[in-house]
């Protein structure tokens, strides 16, 4: 895709502070960190987001995530990592091409993780039952 960002940069035509590449992969350190090391993994292929990118893609990109978080961690001397991919604008996708974010995490850094709520009485066996129709419908 011309316009897109990430394959601008996965062309070499836009710089990146890179921090590993393969033949499908691109891993680079994000321009507005949350915390020094935050790595963007994308796949050099564009496609908008976790629904329509290939299986084999997908598969490479998260190999990618798995081979670099190590090193990511050990080099900035973090005690965890946060890996995140957000899919479309409600979920605060910004770039329409699939990126996973490694977030290296310390104590007291000042993330913090999403909020937490209980289920109603009944909701729970509800959302299963819609979830496990949809899923079947794909299989």
């Amino acid at each position: 895709m011309p316009e897109c960002l990430f394959c601008k940069i996965a062309k070499g035509e836009l710089p990146s502070f890179t921090i590993y590449e393969d033949e499908r992969t691109l891993a680079f350190l994000d321009i507005n960190p949350v915390n020094p090391g935050h790595t963007l993994v994308i796949p050099k292929a564009h496609a908008t987001n976790i629904f329509d990118i290939s299986a084999d893609d997908w598969a490479a990109v998260c190999e990618t995530v798995r081979a670099i978080a190590g090193p990511i961690e050990r080099a900035l001397g973090a005690s965890g990592v946060n890996l995140m991919m957000n899919n479309r604008e409600t979920a605060g996708q910004v770039i329409d091409h699939p990126h996973v974010h490694i977030i290296p995490r310390q104590k007291g850094d000042g993330l913090h993780l999403w909020p937490q709520h209980q289920y109603a009485d009944g909701e729970a066996a509800s959302v299963q039952a819609n979830i496990l129709h949809e899923v079947q419908k794909t299989a």
